[in-house]
């Protein structure tokens, strides 16, 4: 049976932030950029964000703030 891991989605979601900040992006022009709904974004970087993103997700983010996917686990 598998169990996620929600310090992995913590990493990932506080690293999104950074590297949003970073960009100076805000939040809804990161939705707007990456064709996600700003709410969608909004729950992603909370708490709520630990249910899990896709791999899909992940990589249209990491395009949109030019950094690699394994740096959201770092």
């Amino acid at each position: 049976d598998y169990k996620f891991d929600e310090d992995i989605m913590i990493k990932i979601i506080k690293n999104i932030r950074k590297y949003r900040l970073e960009k100076n992006l805000t939040q809804e022009e990161l939705a707007f950029y990456t064709n996600l709904s700003n709410d969608f974004i909004r729950r992603i970087e909370s708490e709520k964000g630990k249910r899990g993103v896709s791999l899909k997700t992940l990589y249209k983010i990491s395009v949109v703030l030019e950094t690699q996917i394994n740096k959201f686990f770092e």
